[in-house]
């Protein structure tokens, strides 16, 4: 147990040292990035059940953010091995449910089938992009992002704070495990009858160092406001043009099949 709560704490400072990278995508404005990563999360599940070869075109983006990232779509699919399973298991049922036939050329397919896969790429493609946004835009900046949009700031400020201390609860709990394994050599796992106790000291302990970390960020001048990042983190004019661009293609990739266009262009040119 403890060695998958140091797991978890481990790949959560992963994602924090990538997103503090000196990346070309990581300087772009956070607010972009957002609204990109929004736009395309909503152009992407908007497509119709059995609109396969469209959907298709969509990875145009992760795959254009991960190379200029420099990041690994393997990586990202490895740490969040937990959720993948549950896409799988979204469309699962699909083809016992759904019975009606599709005809591709000579090929008779089950329309589940089609759209059991339009589900599983759904969720592939939205997760890389929910990726890409956490691994090149550190927390504070996506929170000063979401105030530029005029999110409440009591909401920005619950987001960060339970951002934050997610690191001391897995830390904790961590300790109390190790304490646990070390009183106990001889058994696996935490039994059952001692749930409730450490369950409720983790809980005290964590709320004892929250509030000592508030205190220290109080003493440092936060009052649930970002606006001291703008100075920094100013709208450039080639933010806007990477924000027009994206808007455009992925507008372009969610109105036209672009990938089957291409492939009959390519093939009417190569005479096949």
């Amino acid at each position: 147990m403890n060695s998958r709560l140091d797991s978890a704490l481990y790949d959560i400072h992963y994602i924090d040292a990538l997103a503090s990278r000196n990346q070309w995508m990581n300087q772009k404005h956070p607010l972009v990035k957002f609204i990109i990563t929004i736009l395309y999360i909503t152009l992407t599940v908007s497509f119709p059940k059995y609109e396969l070869s469209g959907l298709a075109g969509m990875a145009v983006y992760p795959i254009a953010g991960f190379l200029l990232a420099d990041l690994s779509v393997f990586d990202c699919l490895k740490r969040m091995r937990m959720v993948l399973p549950l896409i799988l298991l979204v469309g699962i049922m699909n083809p016992f449910l759904d019975r009606s036939m599709l005809q591709f050329g000579v090929f008779a397919v089950r329309g589940g089938v089609i759209s059991m896969v339009t589900l599983i790429m759904k969720g592939i493609f939205t997760l890389l992009a929910a990726w890409l946004l956490a691994a090149t835009t550190p927390v504070e900046k996506l929170c000063y992002a979401l105030e530029m949009l005029h999110v409440p700031e009591i909401l920005i400020s619950q987001f960060l704070l339970m951002y934050r201390y997610l690191f001391m609860l897995l830390a904790e709990a961590g300790r109390i495990s190790q304490a646990y394994s070390l009183r106990a050599p001889g058994q696996t796992g935490l039994h059952f009858k001692v749930w409730g106790p450490l369950i409720g000291r983790m809980l005290l302990r964590s709320i004892d160092r929250a509030q000592q970390v508030y205190e220290s960020m109080l003493l440092r001048g936060f009052n649930g406001s970002f606006s001291w990042l703008g100075t920094r983190e100013k709208l450039k004019g080639s933010d806007l043009a990477w924000l027009v661009f994206w808007i455009v293609v992925l507008l372009l990739f969610r109105r036209f099949p672009v990938i089957m266009i291409l492939g009959n262009l390519l093939r009417g040119g190569f005479g096949i």
